[in-house]
């Protein structure tokens, strides 16, 4: 039923404000406002939008939701970092993260960060 649909991610922030700043000039990511200003299409590369909407009791997840793959993790967690960006630090029984902030345990290399709003978002290289 549903598998010629176009879907789309998306997902909520407590400060659309804060969010225009962060995927706009930190990401450098593109966007329309809808809805009064509380809505954002973000433009993703060859992909459907990423939908960030405002919402009064916004509760961040607690798992990404949200991957930007990349060429070369390297390069984008420095570029990030130079930016502002503070990758997250893990040391657990199934995940560790390296010096650079970066898990190498198996699978995509992946580093995660997270948006004003605390929502988890990562680069992966595959």
């Amino acid at each position: 039923m549903l598998q010629n649909s176009k879907g789309f991610a998306s997902f909520s922030v407590d400060n659309i404000s804060k969010a225009k700043q962060f995927y706009g000039e930190v990401l450098g990511l593109s966007f329309t406002e809808g809805m009064g200003g509380v809505v954002l299409d973000v433009e993703i590369a060859d992909s459907n939008p990423l939908v960030i909407y405002e919402i009064k009791h916004h509760k961040p997840a607690s798992f990404t939701v949200f991957n930007f793959p990349v060429e070369n993790i390297e390069d984008a967690v420095a570029k990030l970092n130079a930016k502002g960006v503070v990758f997250e630090q893990y040391d657990t029984d199934n995940i560790k993260t390296d010096s650079d902030n970066i898990f190498r345990g198996g699978g995509p290399l992946i580093a995660w960060f997270k948006d004003p709003a605390g929502n988890i978002l990562s680069v992966l290289q595959e």
